[in-house]
């Protein structure tokens, strides 16, 4: 269980880890809601394939990410939960230039748009960081690490 929605950038969501298995994953917060499995083409090794396992859990407002090729690792976590903060402010439904600010006075200045109808994603490379906004206030974002062939964090 979550006991705060506190963003901590490279590190997780409250009690929420980058790097925790799966088993202990579950272990901590039960059974998801829904479960869906990707294999995608790794970019790094075209011979291999990347497998992923999302853990969705609706009802608590975020998703989490396993992925690795021979161990999957929690390596992103996606929330909509209105109770998120990052850097001791609340996200949810922020609009876009207040967010922005926020970010670069934290040091996150560079970062990439793109327009989808009345959808905006801002995302930043760092912390590998993606925002999505409808009708300019977020609505949700998501977050993560990279992870090696071997179900290892990587550092950039």
């Amino acid at each position: 269980m979550l006991t705060t929605y506190e963003i901590k950038p490279d590190i997780g969501l409250g009690e929420i880890k980058f790097g925790t298995k799966m088993k202990d994953f579950m272990a901590g917060f039960g059974k998801p809601d829904e479960v869906d499995e990707i294999d995608e083409i790794d970019d790094i090794d075209e011979d291999g394939e990347m497998h992923t396992t999302l853990l969705h859990y609706w009802d608590k407002g975020f998703s989490v990410f396993f992925v690795g090729l021979s161990a999957q690792i929690l390596a992103g976590i996606e929330t909509d939960h209105p109770e998120t903060n990052l850097f001791g402010k609340k996200i949810m439904g922020m609009q876009r230039n207040d967010l922005e600010k926020l970010m670069k006075s934290k040091g996150y200045s560079y970062y990439e748009t793109e327009h989808d109808n009345n959808d905006v994603r801002l995302s930043y490379d760092v912390s590998m960081m993606d925002f999505f906004f409808r009708d300019d206030k977020l609505v949700y974002m998501n977050f993560g690490v990279l992870v090696n062939d071997d179900g290892r964090i990587e550092t950039v």
